[in-house]
């Protein structure tokens, strides 16, 4: 089959997450629009939003030389991303609720400030804004995403996937994330990897390293699910197991218009529902 991205099944980790927790799910969040505005959804929630604000920042860094990646507090960074999502637009309760948010995001990048580990090495920047790569031609499926940070070794001319975590739950061991993204560094810039790991901002001073999954079985898995992907697409089932499940609930309200639109990210529709809940549930690249 020839190759078309406008046609192709474009699958990522949140996406195959999606359908996997529930293919209704999925098909609300990556693929239905709205017919009013002609434009996908996304609910916005506070976890939601921390994660994104702290990962901004991070991520920012990768692009600057590494002897200046540090010379402010990332607090000052954080402040200008903590004002994107305050307020109704984090889905944030009141002003107490956005508060207990915004100081565990200040207390992780007062982590990593005084810990920078690995953030203070050479980092690999891949160029395209989203990395992405044919996982078959043949099936017509593009896989994309966006690795947090590669950690760039000069003596081996390798890399390090390094994952940030701002939840408190750790990763699922039979999560989907490191085979994803070890495919995608191998074949959206041109060091090998050598090592994974995930940084849980919240609780750990450094990485917790994991074991690097095979390029060869990592493929033949994602590309299982992603075949069931497409298959549901063309078919256009999307069905809940369970008639209504955790992971569609809250989505199936936006829908139903029982949700509050905060505004237009240039991508999605945002809306936010008032949950009442204070906790979590949870070359081809530069050289920095």
């Amino acid at each position: 089959m020839a190759q078309d991205k406008y046609t192709a099944t474009w699958v990522s980790h949140s996406s195959i997450s999606d359908f996997l927790k529930c293919p209704q799910a999925y098909f609300l969040k990556n693929v239905y629009k709205d017919p009013k505005t002609g434009h996908k959804i996304q609910l916005m929630t506070p976890p939601l939003a921390l994660g994104q604000a702290v990962h901004n920042v991070l991520e920012s860094l990768s692009a600057i030389n590494k002897t200046d990646r540090f010379s402010k507090p990332l607090s000052v960074m954080f402040e200008s991303e903590w004002q994107k999502i305050s307020g109704d637009k984090g889905g944030f309760l009141n002003e107490k609720h956005e508060h207990y948010y915004k100081n565990r995001g200040l207390a992780m990048l007062n982590n990593v400030y005084n810990n920078p580990g690995p953030l203070a090495n050479l980092a690999i920047k891949i160029k395209q804004d989203l990395p992405q790569f044919w996982l078959s031609e043949e099936d017509n499926i593009i896989l994309c995403g966006k690795i947090d940070w590669l950690e760039y070794f000069p003596d081996t001319d390798t890399v390090h996937i390094i994952d940030f975590k701002t939840g408190k739950v750790k990763e699922d061991p039979n999560s989907l994330q490191l085979p994803i993204y070890h495919l995608l560094v191998d074949k959206c810039q041109e060091r090998k990897a050598t090592r994974a790991s995930y940084w849980y901002l919240e609780h750990n001073k450094t990485c917790t390293e994991k074991e690097l999954p095979s390029l060869e079985e990592a493929r033949l898995q994602v590309l299982t699910i992603a075949r069931k992907i497409k298959l549901a697409r063309q078919l256009k089932k999307f069905d809940c197991l369970e008639g209504d499940c955790a992971a569609c609930h809250d989505i199936k309200k936006v829908v139903a218009g029982e949700a509050k639109f905060v505004g237009y990210d240039g991508f999605r529709d945002v809306y936010i529902i008032d949950s009442g809940d204070l906790e979590d549930g949870e070359s081809q690249s530069d050289i920095l």
